[in-house]
C-alpha cells in the first residue's frame, strides 16, 4: 500500500477522534481500512508460505493449515 493511502489513514483516525468525520470521510476511511488488511493478510500468507518448521531429528517440514474442527 502506498505511503499517502497510510498518512490519509492516519488522519481520518486523528480527526475521528477529534471532531468526527463526514458520511462520506467514514466510507473512505472503511475502504482504505479493508485495503489495508487485504494487503496486510496477503502479505502474511506469502511469509507463512515460505516458512518451514524443523524438526529435533533435523528433517524440514512446510507449514500446513489448520483444519476446521
Amino acid at each position: 500500500m502506498e505511503r499517502e493511502k497510510i498518512d490519509r489513514i492516519n488522519e481520518l483516525a486523528r480527526k475521528k477522534k477529534t471532531v468526527g468525520l463526514t458520511q462520506a470521510e467514514a466510507e473512505e476511511q472503511a475502504i482504505l481500512r479493508r485495503e489495508y488488511l487485504d494487503g496486510f493478510r496477503a502479505n502474511m500468507e506469502d511469509i507463512l508460505k515460505n516458512t518451514v518448521i524443523q524438526r529435533p531429528d533435523g528433517t524440514k517440514a512446510p507449514l500446513q493449515k489448520k483444519r476446521p474442527n
